[in-house]
């Protein structure tokens, strides 16, 4: 497929994990050694044996934070592409995940640390523009959502 950027060479997903009553949304940092322990949503290539996008997405969260059984699993209609490291075209595909109240993740060694914010908080925190983007979808349409906040 090609985008503005030329061929699509990785399709990726985000998952923005999301508790509401307040709305909080999970952040992640990465270690010194990646991405010089900057924050972000969970992220990850979409494998040749994820089936979709939203299975890609569920694979990332179970690895990445222990999520197994989110409540919801929903969209952002947010596919951005951008260049990767190596000069490749990548594409990002974000979605929401809702999380019970009471879940805390347990972190794999993609990550040292992690929080649960405000989406203002959030938006302040998250390194990359586009993720700010995909929290302002997720605050708008989360409202929508019926049993949501």
């Amino acid at each position: 497929m090609t985008g503005a950027l030329g061929p699509v060479a990785q399709e990726c997903v985000e998952g923005y994990v999301y508790r509401g009553t307040p709305l909080e949304l999970l952040v992640l940092r990465r270690p010194p050694h990646r991405q010089d322990g900057i924050w972000v949503p969970v992220s990850g290539k979409v494998e040749p044996t994820d089936p979709d996008f939203e299975a890609a997405v569920r694979r990332e969260v179970r690895e990445e934070t222990g999520l197994t059984e989110p409540r919801e699993v929903w969209p952002l209609d947010w596919d951005v592409p951008f260049r990767a490291d190596n000069g490749e075209t990548w594409r990002l595909h974000a979605y929401a995940l809702r999380a019970e109240r009471g879940f805390e993740p347990t972190l794999s060694d993609e990550h040292v640390a992690y929080a649960w914010l405000a989406p203002g908080e959030a938006e302040v925190r998250l390194h990359f523009v586009d993720n700010r983007e995909a929290v302002h979808r997720l605050v708008e349409r989360a409202a929508r959502r019926p049993g949501n906040l």
